[in-house]
């Protein structure tokens, strides 16, 4: 039996994404963890100051089955969309968007700054987005630098080489632009405030095999790695895989 799954399609095609779909649906790990970041999400729902919320980047994600009322969006071209455009050039209003929520999607983002401007451009006052990232921590960066194939530079800079919609990344990003370049971010954006930033999730990914990879324990084993995963934050950030930032527009 093969370890890693076989996916003839490229990287930045729709099947690839739909073929993620099947997989994070269907094992129990990723899953899971899927359903808490959505949990997560579902809180802030019930925060924002109207009923449009869309998502940047839905992917093989399944967040509208949680949340009948999000516009789910990707650049691809995907049967699960209900908008398809770049996250560069949002189709919505000045001051009419009440949420934007993103998982894995701000690290292929290719402008960061130019994205923001959307984001500020579209956000209601008190609006919020919500965004699930790779973490700059110590076992973060181990993992992400030697066992994923995309890029993670902690000194690169707020664009990234646009060589597809999934295959241009780098998984620093988020770090970068909310931490590293803090100062900047308030700078260039003072509607734009930093509410909170969570780091969480050392082992439920990792154990899942990811996309990529079958699930390396079984089902079984779920409710002592969910404990592991959900404790170990608390003692050290620096364990940590992913991190949540939220961002309030004021």
């Amino acid at each position: 039996m093969k370890l890693r799954y076989d996916i003839a399609c490229g990287l930045d095609s729709p099947e690839r994404t739909l073929r993620h779909r099947e997989i994070i649906l269907h094992k129990k790990f990723l899953k899971k963890l899927y359903e808490q970041w959505y949990d997560e999400f579902l809180k802030e729902i019930k925060t924002l100051p109207n009923d449009v919320y869309v998502e940047i980047g839905s992917g093989g994600g399944f967040l509208k089955e949680v949340a009948p009322g999000v516009i789910c969006t990707d650049v691809l071209e995907l049967p699960t969309n209900d908008k398809t455009f770049s996250a560069l050039e949002m189709p919505f209003e000045n001051n009419s968007v009440g949420g934007i929520f993103m998982v894995d999607t701000f690290h292929h983002i290719s402008d960061a700054e130019k994205f923001l401007a959307e984001v500020s451009r579209v956000l209601v006052k008190n609006g919020k987005v919500i965004m699930i990232e790779p973490a700059n921590s110590l076992w973060g960066r181990f993992i992400y630098k030697n066992f994923h194939h995309e890029p993670f530079d902690e000194k690169g800079g707020w664009t990234i080489p646009v060589t597809g919609p999934l295959s241009g990344a780098n998984q620093a990003l988020p770090w970068i632009v909310f931490e590293r370049d803090q100062a900047i971010f308030r700078k260039r954006f003072p509607n734009l405030i930093i509410e909170k930033i969570s780091y969480r999730n050392p082992l439920l990914y990792l154990l899942s095999g990811g996309v990529s990879y079958k699930q390396f324990l079984p089902d079984f084993m779920f409710p002592l790695i969910n404990f592991l995963d959900r404790v170990l934050p608390r003692i050290s950030k620096q364990v940590s895989m992913f991190e949540m930032i939220r961002i309030i527009s004021i």
